[in-house]
């Protein structure tokens, strides 16, 4: 038999060279894609938006990188007593193993102070000009952040942006990695369906939609000094979305939260996406290793321990049933059968109202 020729050689060097090529092609590419993805609490996995994050951002764990909690607050009753559970549960959990929280402040962006100052950590801010707000009030708080970050002195390098109806169920560490900060998705928020409208205020030179990230402002952890840069832009979207009536009509309470995610996008910040941030009863059924519960939902249940959907139940817990004060100590725990997030949030409120001094006062 003949010797093979030197173009069968070269054909069969040239085609292993390819093969290895694809080989060494998809072992890469799917080493870069499970850095996409982060395990959530519960051992699940989701898509992390930002791309091949350097190793030099990633924190290690041997030193602490506290974060200051801020959270914006009326002077109305209802902003109040949500306020004083918040701070009463920061204390509890802020020097626990694996907390890395800081300094506390909340934002009264009321403009005068009210009877909480000695309690909480205050700083007073103005709130926006007279009618500029139209009845929408958490305008305001992007404005409060402006004027706070001016204004204050905060030691920490990074914040918390939380809000009154947060309530720390474990200690809570800090999540950012550096210039990414840590955000939650909300599953409401959704710029890829709203592009029509997000191309109003993010051009098409500031590149595709999904830069915008599906979050708000609240919870985020965020360098300080990155917020600086987004706040007055954060500001700015949120007035112009509210004078644009397609997009107000559109977005409605969510409004300040798609200016937040829009103002990050446009100074090219993108958030770590963490699920495990927040749980919202009565939706999500486990704490889990989640850090904070949410309260915003009303919890509507029948005696059997079964949700009503939409009808008001037999047993209830709903914030907006104490618009005018306070809830009173000693709520009654729900029936057999409701989740575990509802019961413990329920505790969790009845342990606050019970230790705080004078809370029935408004």
């Amino acid at each position: 038999m003949g010797s093979p020729s030197l173009l069968l050689i070269i054909t069969l060097v040239l085609g292993f060279s390819f093969a290895t090529y694809n080989l060494v092609t998809m072992v890469m590419h799917n080493r870069s894609i499970s850095k996409l993805m982060v395990d959530d609490s519960d051992g699940g996995m989701f898509f992390d938006p930002v791309i091949e994050m350097p190793e030099s951002v990633k924190k290690t764990k041997n030193a602490k990188l506290p974060f200051h909690v801020a959270l914006t607050a009326t002077d109305a009753p209802y902003s109040k007593w949500q306020c004083r559970i918040m701070y009463y549960w920061y204390k509890k959990q802020k020097d626990m193993p694996r907390s890395e929280m800081g300094g506390f402040t909340r934002i009264l962006h009321s403009g005068s102070p009210d009877n909480l100052m000695d309690e909480i950590p205050t700083v007073v801010v103005d709130p926006l000009p007279a009618g500029l707000d139209r009845g929408y009030i958490v305008l305001n708080r992007p404005w409060a952040f402006v004027q706070w970050l001016e204004k204050a002195t905060i030691e920490e390098d990074y914040i918390l942006m939380a809000e009154p109806d947060h309530i720390f169920v474990t200690p809570l560490p800090n999540l950012a990695q550096g210039g990414y900060p840590a955000a939650f998705p909300f599953f409401y928020i959704k710029p890829v369906e709203n592009e029509k409208l997000l191309r109003k205020f993010f051009p098409d030179e500031m590149g595709s939609v999904t830069n915008i990230d599906p979050i708000g402002n609240s919870p985020v952890i965020i360098k300080k000094d990155l917020l600086e840069k987004i706040a007055p832009t954060w500001m700015n979207v949120s007035l112009k979305m509210k004078d644009d009536p397609e997009t107000d009509k559109a977005f409605g309470w969510v409004l300040e939260m798609y200016a937040y995610a829009v103002a990050s996008a446009l100074h090219g910040v993108q958030h770590i996406l963490r699920k495990d941030f927040m749980l919202q009863p009565p939706w999500d059924l486990e704490i889990g290793k989640r850090f904070i519960i949410h309260y915003t939902y009303g919890c509507d249940f029948n005696m059997k321990g079964k949700l009503t959907y939409g009808k008001i139940g037999e047993w209830r817990f709903d914030k907006r049933s104490f618009l005018q004060g306070p809830p009173p100590r000693n709520l009654p725990l729900p029936p057999p059968g409701v989740p575990e997030s509802v019961v413990t949030l329920v505790k969790m409120v009845n342990q606050a109202t019970a230790n705080i001094p004078n809370w029935d006062a408004e």
